[in-house]
């Protein structure tokens, strides 16, 4: 699984510079951003270089902050590709509570993170259907 982080923020101005600018300062590269807001606070969801100190990092610096575990799944760049992951997971009977995306630089796939309601169920069911769900070294230094 994929080590997400997962931060509670007041809805005002500035405070998203606040959070990323801590991450900066220690050296800690965001792979992927994901903010959805509501009128009093906001949950901004991330994917680091290193999770488990940008935690750290985060809580230190006066975040409310947390891991979820996601899948990544590389998406090929082609119509109807999330159509086959999305299909998959549907015929499984398996809940996407939220999905976000990014690119990596080779640029022949997106990497999708789903937060599933059974997310190792999830990785089986993609991966018999031979879609290739990515593995955290991957994407970030395991610490």
């Amino acid at each position: 699984m994929i080590e997400q982080i997962s931060v509670f923020l007041e809805n005002k101005s500035g405070r998203l510079a606040e959070l990323t600018r801590v991450l900066g300062d220690a050296g800690i590269n965001m792979r992927a951003l994901m903010v959805a807001d509501t009128a009093e606070f906001g949950v901004v969801r991330l994917i680091c270089d290193e999770p488990r100190r940008a935690l750290r990092v985060l809580e230190d610096g006066g975040f409310g902050a947390s891991i979820t575990e996601v899948i990544a799944v590389a998406v090929p760049d082609r119509p109807g590709g999330l159509a086959d992951v999305l299909e998959t997971l549907g015929t499984q009977g398996l809940n996407v509570e939220y999905a976000y995306c990014f690119v990596e630089s080779t640029g022949d796939a997106a990497v999708d993170i789903f937060r599933v309601d059974d997310p190792t169920r999830a990785k089986s069911a993609l991966a018999t259907q031979g879609i290739v769900v990515v593995e955290p070294g991957a994407l970030y230094v395991a610490d």
